[in-house]
Formats: C-alpha cells, sequence, structure tokens
C-alpha cells in the first residue's frame, strides 16, 4: 500500500479507514508480519522517524527525538490468528497460510489488531505533525506475535531497550465489543495470566472392530476433556478465579480406524500465581492419572507452550492519563471495566524497562446499539450479543472507532510529554 504524498499532516479519517480495510483484507500470522512491518516501517520513516525494523522477528520501532523531556512509548500488536472469516464484510479476509505447526489455515484479524496498527499510525502522523506542540522521544512499537505471548518478550531479548533506550512510560490499547467512543480504564492487576499447553495422549492403534486389542486415545481423550472441567467446579474456591479452556482435539483419520494418539490444546487463564500453579498442576495430575486408567502404554506428553503474565497497570500514571481522558471525552466516556479474564503482553515491554503501565479499552462497536442502555445490566446484556474478540464474525466499526483509538493515543502522550512552553520556560 503506498504511502501518501503529502506526509507533513496528520492522517485524514478517510486514510485511517484506508490502511485499516487494507489490513483487514490482508491478516499475517504471529511472526509472518512481513507486508505489515514493511507498510508500518515505510510510513514511519515519511513522517520523520528513525526506523528500524525486524526486531524480535517482524517488530518494527520508530523513534522520533523531539527535544529535551522524557520518553513516551507507544505499542500496537501486528499479528492474526488462524480464523476463517464469516463476517461477509466487502473487505473480509480470504488469506490462507501454514501456522507454526505446519498446518494449512484460514486467516483473520479476529482480535482487531488491525485496528491497534491503524489507530497507532493515525497517532504518529498526528504527532509528528504536531512536533513543535510537545518536547520529548516518542518510541512507536509495533509488534509481532501478541497472540502467542512471546512477542513483546522477542522484541525485548532482542534488546529493544539497549539498542533505543528505555522509556518512561508505556502506552497500549485494545479494542474490544463496547461502544465505540467509550474508553474503558482499570488500575492495578486489569488482565489475567495466561498459559496454553499441548497434551498429547499415546494409545494404541489398530482396527474400529476389535477395540479390546488397541488402546484407544478418543476414548482417553473425552475422559480427560470431562474431568479437566472439574478444576475449576471443584478444586477452585468460589472466590478465586480460573478459566480452564480445551480448544482443540486432534485425532484419527477415518471413522474405523481407532489411532495410536489424540491431541488437546489447553488455555488457562488466572489471576492469582498460587491457584495458577495449583491449576497447572493439577492439569497434569488428571491427564496422567486418565492415561494410567486407560492402560496408556506410555505417560502422556504435558507441553507448555506460551505463557502471559498479568498485566498490571500502574495506578499513578493511570490516574494522570485518567483526568486527559476525562477532560477529552467526558466523566461518563471513561468507565471501570473491571479486572478482566483476557490476556496481554504489553505490560512485558513496561517490566522490562520497569517503567509505568497505562493500558485501556478502546470502544468498538456501533454505538447504536447501546442508545437504549439506561444500565451497566442494559450495557452487558447488549455486549453479551456482539461477536467478540476472536470470533469469526468480530468487526469494530471503522467510524468513530480509528479516529478514538489515534486521539487516544496523543491524549496519552500529552499527559507524559510536556509542552515545548514548558521546556523553554525552564
Amino acid at each position: 500500500m503506498s504511502v501518501p504524498a503529502d506526509t507533513s499532516r496528520p492522517m485524514t479519517d478517510d486514510e485511517l479507514a484506508d490502511v485499516y480495510r487494507d489490513l483487514h483484507a490482508n491478516p499475517e500470522l504471529s511472526f509472518q508480519e512481513t507486508r505489515t512491518a514493511a507498510m508500518v516501517a515505510d510510513r514511519l520513516a515519511a513522517w520523520g522517524y528513525e526506523v528500524t525494523t525486524t526486531i524480535g522477528g517482524t517488530g518494527v520501532v520508530g523513534i522520533l527525538d523531539n527535544g529535551a523531556g522524557p520518553t513516551a512509548l507507544l505499542r500496537a500488536d501486528m499479528d492474526a490468528l488462524p480464523v476463517k472469516e464469516l463476517t461477509g464484510l466487502p473487505y473480509a479476509s480470504s488469506a490462507k497460510a501454514v501456522d507454526r505447526l505446519g498446518n494449512d489455515v484460514s486467516v483473520m484479524h479476529a482480535c482487531g489488531h488491525d485496528v491497534h496498527v491503524t489507530c497507532l499510525l493515525g497517532a504518529a502522523s498526528q504527532l509528528a505533525a504536531d512536533r513543535d506542540q510537545f518536547s520529548g522521544r516518542l518510541m512507536v512499537v509495533f509488534q509481532p506475535a501478541e497472540e502467542l505471548g512471546s512477542g513483546a518478550k522477542a522484541m525485548v531479548d532482542d534488546g529493544l531497550y539497549e539498542r533505543f533506550g528505555k522509556p518512561d512510560v508505556v502506552f497500549g490499547q485494545h479494542v474490544a465489543p463496547v461502544a465505540a467512543g467509550v474508553i474503558g480504564m482499570h488500575d492495578g492487576l486489569a488482565m489475567s495470566a495466561s498459559d496454553s499447553l499441548t497434551i498429547t495422549l499415546h494409545g494404541r492403534g489398530g482396527h474400529g472392530s476389535r477395540p479390546e486389542t488397541t488402546v484407544d486415545p478418543v476414548v482417553m481423550a473425552a475422559a480427560t476433556i470431562l474431568r479437566l472441567q472439574t478444576i475449576v467446579s471443584r478444586e477452585t474456591a468460589g472466590t478465586e478465579t480460573a478459566v480452564v479452556t480445551v480448544g482443540m482435539v486432534r485425532a484419527g483419520t477415518s471413522n474405523n480406524i481407532i489411532p495410536d494418539t489424540a491431541e488437546l490444546r489447553l488455555n488457562v487463564r488466572t489471576f492469582d500465581p498460587k491457584v495458577r500453579e495449583r491449576t497447572l498442576a493439577a492439569i497434569t495430575r488428571i491427564t496422567q492419572a486418565e492415561a494410567e486408567a486407560s492402560g496408556a502404554p506410555t505417560p502422556a506428553d504435558v507441553d507448555h507452550t506460551d505463557y502471559f503474565p498479568p498485566l498490571v497497570n500502574d495506578p499513578e500514571a493511570m490516574g494522570r492519563t485518567r483526568a486527559a481522558f476525562v477532560d477529552w471525552l467526558g466523566a461518563g466516556r471513561v468507565v471501570d471495566p473491571g479486572v478482566l479474564t483476557g490476556s496481554e503482553d504489553c505490560g512485558v515491554l513496561a517490566d522490562a524497562a520497569g517503567a509505568p503501565c497505562v493500558f485501556w479499552i478502546l470502544g468498538g462497536a456501533d454505538p447504536a446499539l447501546f442508545a437504549a442502555a439506561r444500565s451497566l445490566d442494559d450495557v452487558m446484556q447488549v455486549v453479551r450479543g456482539l461477536p467478540n474478540n476472536h470470533s469469526p464474525h468480530f468487526a469494530p466499526v471503522v467510524s468513530p472507532t480509528l479516529r478514538m483509538g489515534a486521539e487516544a493515543f496523543v491524549t496519552a502522550v500529552r499527559t507524559w510529554l510536556p509542552p515545548t512552553s514548558a521546556i523553554g520556560a525552564g
């Protein structure tokens, strides 16, 4: 996608929409975001940023030095999901790719990272055009592989802060199915830890007509799936939180062949480290017990593949940013969504820098859907009826979501980087 000829002004709403639709139609899986990264790098360079690519694989960093003052890091994630899009949008994705396990999959921006990239580009263009109004340093980070929980760590491990310096604050946002025009902010522990596991159950295959000669891993998998649900219902106190999801089951190639193995892929969400440790131990215990009870020839393999730490927002930095958002939007449009069981690795960037994290939720649903809501219960009823992140039907509205997301970043930066006149007065 070409870079506009006029790079001296902020992106217009139409340009934001064009970029978003292009990204949405051309999604890329984790650590495969080469097209997205190239487009981002070209635009940042045209706006005067010092650009470095291939950080942590496919990550992009843009630096705009603008005099004395603090450094603000603005982050957007770029990767899409192995989901077949069913939105029916004219710019819907028909992309295909090979995932990290070698599977041919459909690809969709089912989590809204195309929104995140577009909003950060919009903010980067506006801040570059308005550089006479603030003093300090911008570090815009376009991160790969958030969906794997490893993209932020990959960038840090690749020398992000040794090469570009540490920020004084880290800003990030995530679009969600709440009304566009609303910002959600929660101090302290804001999002859960996430663990992904792959379980391989080993049986002994054979003919479907003679099951007595086999050890059926499909039956073993079914029993394991059901028993895993008791971790939350019977081993986790009502005052604690844990979510255990079996998101994939794979076994066999034919209806009359009992296979040798069955594979499960799990995801676990927790807030308390002790609950996390206990939940992960229970998964292993139940899996191995089911394998033994089934007479499996070998124990199951339980592989821990991905991990997101909890995301914790700094209360003082959040308060400072919230006040600016309230001045911008009004108190009624800045809400507290509470602690969320979704997960994000943006906090890794803040933790590694020793900087405060300020992460908020960006409304992306049609505001008209919420017009009749008169209470929080009414709002939540609407939200529950909307396609959520990771759904093949997830489709944020273009306007006002994109402009709101760009302005949110700009507003946040201006709470941290002082106006040029303040530096001159010093």
